[in-house]
């Protein structure tokens, strides 16, 4: 009977402020980081589950300190056991009275538990010798069902409108699965659009992204309105009119102000605007869909749980679902949100702006199409060409899609150069 034996974390931090990769109008200087955890087994057949919650830097301080303090909570347990009720496994962990006292439900303790719960279901889909994306696509209606927990939702989506959701996809699966392998799924890039890029390279990055076929890209907005301005425009030059342009505002306004700058952005024909205001303020949120209709706002990267997403599909605050594979308490709580969105009939478009991110959304994404929403209509994963050659399995996009991948696993494995190199030590770690 093969048990989990080691919980081993890793705080690695890639320096990507000395380029201003990933600068924002919030985060001027981020160090793309990974609070990162590999989970062993007495098997004997060498496979690990692997998760991470992705930081900009220091944030891995507190958040390795979490997920070591889950230790207790995984190793010792029966493998096979573990793996085959992953709703359960979810449940006990996020219902735990302990952990609960410190969000309930959000922060530092809720994403790290959502790393051990990836890191579990990457274990269960290399053992099943399957990509996560074809392991959950493969399940039965009532399974994945199993894997969520309603408390807090059934006033927006019981358990039976889940099923009829999931039962009406049920049919096209391996029609959609084919298309899916064919064709891959939508992508947009962020990465011409960051903060810190002078207009140069900006203008060199969005000639590219053209040519290497995406349909859409996003800047990043919110430091100086002329500048965004300025900015906007060369980028749409840059463009031209065929290709969309998102603007990310990274939490930056007051409601009001955002109205304002809204406005004053429109002639660019926005694709959306995305995190106008406090990740927590959903009626400010609705106040701001209301006031700039018809352009979207796209929100969901900071939303702690399932719950604030029912809120804001609840309050037509948003019009684009963007959810993150380490926010939330892992797979399960993500599933919740795909269900929800089906159940509202909201696009769903992941965030994946951060080391790793890109190569564990696809597969929620992908998921999502072949079981929840059928459809990749005005649906997309973002895309940013950083750190991928660090994964075991990077993500493949070609000519604007996401081509999926193949290897078994869940997409969150690091090659243990990578880890060696780029861990701090604590040394490291006070002198900043």
């Amino acid at each position: 009977m093969a048990r989990l034996i080691g919980m081993h974390t890793h705080d690695v931090r890639f320096p990507t402020s000395r380029t201003l990769d990933g600068s924002d109008a919030m985060n001027p200087d981020p160090d793309y980081s990974a609070a990162y955890l590999r989970l062993v087994t007495d098997a004997g057949d060498g496979l690990e589950g692997h998760g991470f919650v992705f930081t900009i830097g220091r944030g891995n301080d507190v958040q390795v300190a979490a997920l070591r303090a889950l230790e207790g909570f995984v190793v010792g347990r029966e493998v096979e056991a573990t793996l085959a009720d992953l709703g359960g496994v979810w449940r006990e962990l996020v219902h735990d009275s302990q952990l609960r006292w410190l969000g309930p439900e959000k922060g530092v303790m809720h994403m790290a538990v959502g790393a051990v719960v990836n890191a579990l279901w990457d274990l269960r889909a290399k053992r099943a010798g399957q990509p996560l994306w074809r392991l959950l696509a493969s399940l039965s209606p009532e399974e994945i069902v199993g894997l969520v927990d309603f408390r807090y939702l059934s006033d927006a989506l019981t358990r039976e409108e889940a099923l009829e959701i999931l039962r009406r996809a049920e049919p096209g699966r391996a029609e959609r699965e084919g298309r899916l392998l064919a064709e891959g799924y939508p992508a947009y890039t962020t990465t011409p659009g960051w903060l810190g890029y002078d207009d140069e390279k900006l203008a060199r990055l969005c000639r590219e992204a053209v040519v290497e076929g995406f349909s859409q890209i996003k800047l990043k907005v919110g430091g100086d309105l002329v500048d965004d301005t300025r900015r906007l425009g060369i980028a749409r030059e840059a463009v031209g009119p065929g290709v969309r342009i998102a603007v990310d505002a990274n939490q930056r306004w007051d409601v009001a102000e955002a109205i304002r700058w809204i406005e004053a952005l429109r002639p660019f024909d926005l694709a959306w605007v995305e995190e106008p205001t406090s990740p927590d303020d959903v009626l400010g949120h609705a106040a701001i869909a209301r006031a700039v209709a018809p352009v979207p706002v796209a929100t969901g990267e900071h939303a702690a749980n399932r719950v604030v997403f029912k809120q804001f599909l609840q309050a037509e605050a948003l019009s684009v679902v963007q959810l993150d594979a380490t926010r939330v308490a892992g797979v399960n709580e993500n599933v919740a949100i795909l269900l929800l969105a089906a159940k509202f009939g909201v696009r769903v478009c992941p965030h994946a702006g951060g080391v790793g991110l890109c190569e564990a959304v696809q597969h929620l994404a992908m998921f999502d199409f072949l079981a929840v929403s059928g459809s990749v209509e005005e649906r997309m994963i973002e895309f940013v060409d950083h750190l991928h050659e660090h994964f075991v399995t990077p993500v493949d996009v070609r000519h604007g899609r996401y081509h999926p991948p193949l290897a078994p696993g869940a997409g969150t494995e690091m090659h243990p150069q990578s880890i060696e190199e780029y861990t701090q030590t604590p040394d490291q770690c006070a002198a900043g």
